[in-house]
């Protein structure tokens, strides 16, 4: 605590403000953690969200920071990234994920954050600041992950189905509603891991543009920080997006939900081992719809996965639009 205190006012400002943005984070990405099983109806609203926000911080003991480090040191160069960069990105971000909270869709938080971020850097030093090689994977993963989650949602369905073809429905449901336990878990774990780190990152960059570290290497105290604000943030819950993602794109019963959240879990599971910060909205939309096609195409609703497709690539350069707006707002104000 000492430690932080110590601080100058705009880095605690900004690690305040940084913990806002996670916190709204696991508010806004809930649903993903949530939503598959409680439309199944095997956890309780309140059940699912303790559930899922205790997994959520459970990843502070078994993940590193990988991702992180791509997000705070690899994306943009820290040479030009000042204090008001920081506070813009996280401010048009956070703008971002609320927008899109109020009308229910679940976009990336994670790319909200990469486009706030990118869009204050460009807006003080022009496109010299951006890492181009930092933002490849990033961008790759875009498709990759819904791809991922889509096939092994798939998978895990078709081969559930094969396995369970000559079992009662009443028994298959009786071991999903089990089972169901451990994929959320599982998917909660991960979703921790990577979106937490995100936020890591940015807290410990601008440690190094403040000169209060000379290397980048996340504190314990920056680590225990963000897990705690993700976990406190899936705990509140952000019930419009639950209702889409639960139930608008495809109806789940408890196999299904198992299936998907592997899905989604595996993905982002890949993309954290190779330190790639990606979207958990999009790894576990994929896999609901891989699941619903196991049964035909038209169990999924279609128009409703466009809108969400449409709002992911929308996500990026309107959080960067916000970001470069409000990087001009505060430097007007004076802050550097």
């Amino acid at each position: 605590m000492s430690v932080i205190l110590s601080l100058p006012t705009i880095l605690l400002v900004i690690i305040g403000v940084a913990l806002v943005f996670d916190y709204i984070n696991g508010f806004h990405d809930a649903a993903n953690s949530i939503a598959t099983i409680v439309s199944t109806r095997v956890l309780t609203p309140g059940q699912a969200v303790l559930w899922a926000a205790f997994f959520n911080f459970a990843a502070v003991a078994i993940v590193g920071t990988s991702v992180a480090k791509t997000v705070g040191k690899g994306m943009v160069d820290l040479e030009m990234v000042t204090s008001a960069v920081i506070l813009a990105g996280l401010l048009g971000a956070i703008v971002w994920n609320l927008i899109t909270w109020f009308f229910g869709l679940p976009t990336s938080s994670s790319h909200a954050l990469f486009g706030g971020y990118g869009g204050a850097a460009v807006a003080k030093a022009g496109f010299a600041a951006i890492i181009w090689s930092g933002w490849t994977k990033t961008i790759m993963f875009i498709f990759v992950a819904p791809l991922i989650g889509l096939a092994v949602g798939l998978a895990t369905m078709t081969a559930v189905y094969w396995i369970f073809r000559d079992t009662t429905p009443t028994r298959v449901d009786r071991w999903f509603r089990r089972l169901q336990l451990l994929s959320a878990a599982g998917f909660s774990l991960m979703h921790g891991a990577n979106d937490a780190q995100k936020t890591m990152g940015i807290i410990t960059g601008a440690l190094v543009a403040g000169k209060v570290l000379t290397t980048f290497e996340v504190p314990r105290w920056v680590e225990i920080l963000s897990y705690s604000a993700i976990g406190f943030g899936t705990l509140s819950g952000g019930w419009r997006i639950i209702k889409t993602m639960g139930s608008k794109i495809t109806k789940l019963r408890p196999e299904g939900g198992f299936s998907a959240e592997t899905g989604a879990a595996v993905a982002i599971f890949t993309a954290t081992t190779m330190g790639v910060g990606i979207s958990t909205t999009h790894a576990i939309t994929g896999a609901i719809v891989g699941v619903g096609a196991t049964r035909r195409l038209s169990a999924v609703r279609w128009g409703v996965a466009s809108q969400i497709v449409w709002a992911w690539l929308l996500t990026i350069p309107a959080a960067a639009t916000i970001g470069a707006i409000t990087y001009y707002v505060i430097s007007f104000a004076g802050l550097k």
